[in-house]
Formats: C-alpha cells, sequence, structure tokens
C-alpha cells in the first residue's frame, strides 16, 4: 500500500478547508497562511480551484490542518516560497564589477596624469611588460 503511511489519506481537500475554517475562520486562515484566496472574497470553492492548481499553497494548508489535528507532521521541506522549516537562507554575494574607463567622467587634468603614468587598458588588462 502507498498510502499507508499518509494521515490524510482518504480525506478530502474540502474536508481539509471547511475544517479549518470553522476552526478558524477565514481571517484568521489569511493571518495564518498568506494566500490571498483567504484574503480578497474567500470562498471554499475559489479556495479549492486554487489550492488544486497551486501545490506549494496546498502544502502549506495541509499541514496547518495536520498540526490544528494534532497528526504526524510531515518533515520539512525546501522550498523557494518560503520552507516550514527555521533554516535560514545564505546571504548573497555582492558583485562588483569594475566599469570601463569610458563610463567614468574624468577631469582633463586625472585624465593626462593616468595617460603618463599606465598604458592605455592597464585596468583591463594589467600592465604592459613590453
Amino acid at each position: 500500500m502507498t498510502q499507508a503511511n499518509n494521515p490524510l489519506h482518504g480525506i478530502k481537500l474540502e474536508t481539509i478547508v471547511t475544517s479549518l475554517v470553522e476552526k478558524y475562520g477565514w481571517e484568521e486562515l489569511a493571518s495564518r497562511i498568506n494566500i490571498q484566496c483567504f484574503k480578497d472574497n474567500p470562498s471554499v470553492k475559489s479556495t479549492l480551484k486554487f489550492l488544486r492548481k497551486t501545490p506549494w499553497a496546498r502544502d502549506k494548508v495541509e499541514y496547518l490542518y495536520r498540526k490544528a489535528n494534532k497528526l504526524p507532521l510531515p518533515p520539512p521541506k525546501e522550498d523557494n516560497r518560503g520552507s516550514f522549516s527555521a533554516k535560514s537562507r545564505p546571504a548573497k554575494a555582492k558583485v562588483n564589477a569594475a566599469k570601463p574607463a569610458a563610463n567614468k567622467v574624468v577631469s582633463a587634468k586625472a585624465s593626462s596624469e593616468t595617460a603618463s603614468t599606465e598604458p592605455v587598458n592597464a585596468n583591463i588588462w594589467g600592465t604592459s611588460s613590453n
């Protein structure tokens, strides 16, 4: 049996949604799970339509149902919309791209100084070793 360890086996999505609405109400559901179908003109029909098309939202609703009914919780998942686990995301590395010298506004005095001391493309190719 493939569903032997699934505590939600045999429970319809409609039953899950109506149970959560009875327990928490639409406003509390919207505050617990940030989904637009709970906030703007909520109904069971529109919520079911959205949850059937959106796996990440369905996972969150099923997780709340399991938690509310003290059913065994699934192992934490990683997803790109925010995970159930409390893992921190790695910081994005800042990339400082070197701007070409042509994009810089340089005074005539400064440009004449660099021209006499550095080769033309020294910042790109390094110093010349002629």
